[in-house]
């Protein structure tokens, strides 16, 4: 398929003189000729009248074709764009995972009585809702305070937020699913903290991604963000839909959590850095978790951090004995195997590569970041809602 468009690319198209027969490949090269003839013969008046008709004619149908085919691009660039955030009809998390599956079985890496075993399995968790839990690794927020609190090379002081398991991409959400996996992480460590008991009643097991579909397309229902939801044509199940920091909020909002997204929206530092993202998040963490401590390992949930492309879970900071200022982060590109080793810390503590983020490795133009800060009462959800139809955030700086 591909030789046979790329010898028709390869035709080139002919144009003739009107008055002389001539051909050339180039319409302007035809253009100049075609002027040349008249000028040679300065008709009399009426006289080349048909000739001329023919040139222009020819001009309009150069200048249609011109249109024609920058319509037919943008419509290219606008299914490109489709494609890129999930927003065509290619099916969403369930498609996704037996097309991979069966890539797999194909390609000899996955025997056929496993695929069987595991579309059965995955088939049931889609069902109930639930992530099936394979590519989640917990308990590394606790082996992170007991490697700081022996570690004594650089690190002044670390804050580290409470317990969160992470999560990754599987087949069936690879190349679109940060945005739900980072949600997942949040969630986690929500439900472990008794404060939001009431809100998470209904969620007792963290949903499966086409479940949080379903719920960020209830919160639209509720009335959050109509503006984001048109965009999405208010529909993301059986999507590959990307989501960002307005759909956590919507969802988030939506299940009376109290949160906020602030937009560090230009950088605030030498070569792109944005220092006072750094900052924020150093006064979230250390609030209210003054003291001496050097490990303070504080109640506050993970931050959601968005930024174009790709979005991470902020579970820490670290402040260096040289004053630098330093992210943990878990990105849910990174696999389960890996991040396994943070479980066994060794002293020189090289795995923490996986997560450190110094200001020099985040320089993308605009940050989002959602925090999550208490509970809404039922009129703080309608008021938020409501507010909600023009979503604005705090701008910073």
């Amino acid at each position: 398929r591909c030789n046979r468009r790329h010898d028709t690319e390869n035709v080139e198209q002919l144009y003739e003189c009107p008055i002389c027969g001539l051909t050339c490949t180039d319409i302007r090269i035809l253009e100049e000729h075609v002027d040349l003839h008249l000028e040679e013969h300065s008709f009399p008046e009426g006289g080349s009248s048909g000739d001329l008709e023919l040139a222009q004619q020819l001009q309009s149908e150069e200048d249609k074709q011109q249109r024609l085919d920058e319509e037919k691009r943008e419509k290219e660039e606008f299914k490109k764009l489709q494609r890129q955030y999930g927003l065509d009809s290619s099916g969403g998390y369930k498609k996704q995972f037996l097309n991979n599956m069966e890539r797999e079985v194909n390609r000899g890496r996955m025997q056929p009585f496993e695929y069987h075993k595991r579309k059965a399995d995955m088939m049931e968790c889609l069902a109930f809702g639930i992530d099936d839990g394979k590519t989640k690794t917990s308990g590394i927020t606790e082996a992170l305070c007991k490697y700081y609190q022996n570690e004594n090379k650089d690190v002044r002081r670390v804050w580290l937020s409470a317990g969160v398991d992470h999560f990754h991409s599987s087949l069936g959400d690879k190349g679109w699913g940060c945005g739900y996996r980072n949600f997942q992480m949040l969630l986690s460590s929500l439900l472990q903290n008794s404060l939001y008991n009431d809100c998470l009643r209904d969620i007792a097991l963290i949903p499966s991604i086409p479940k949080i579909q379903s719920m960020i397309e209830d919160a639209w229902k509720e009335g959050f963000d109509p503006h984001g939801a048109s965009h999405f044509n208010n529909r993301l199940c059986g999507s590959k839909a990307w989501i960002g920091a307005c759909e956590i909020y919507s969802l988030l909002t939506s299940l009376r959590i109290k949160c906020q997204i602030i937009d560090f929206h230009k950088p605030t530092g030498p070569t792109g850095t944005h220092p006072r993202l750094f900052e924020w998040i150093l006064r979230y963490y250390s609030t209210d978790n003054e003291g001496a401590a050097k490990v303070v390992c504080t109640s506050r949930p993970p931050i959601y951090l968005q930024h174009q492309g790709h979005s991470r879970t902020v579970v820490g900071i670290e402040e260096k004995k040289n004053k630098a200022l330093c992210l943990l982060l878990f990105d849910p590109g990174c696999p389960s195997q890996e991040m396994q080793k943070l479980l066994k810390l060794s002293s020189d503590g090289t795995s923490l590569k996986l997560l450190r983020k110094f200001m020099g490795s985040l320089k993308e133009k605009q940050y989002q970041i959602v925090t999550v800060d208490g509970v809404l009462t039922l009129e703080e959800k309608t008021a938020r809602c409501l507010a909600s139809r023009v979503l604005t955030s705090e701008k910073i700086p």
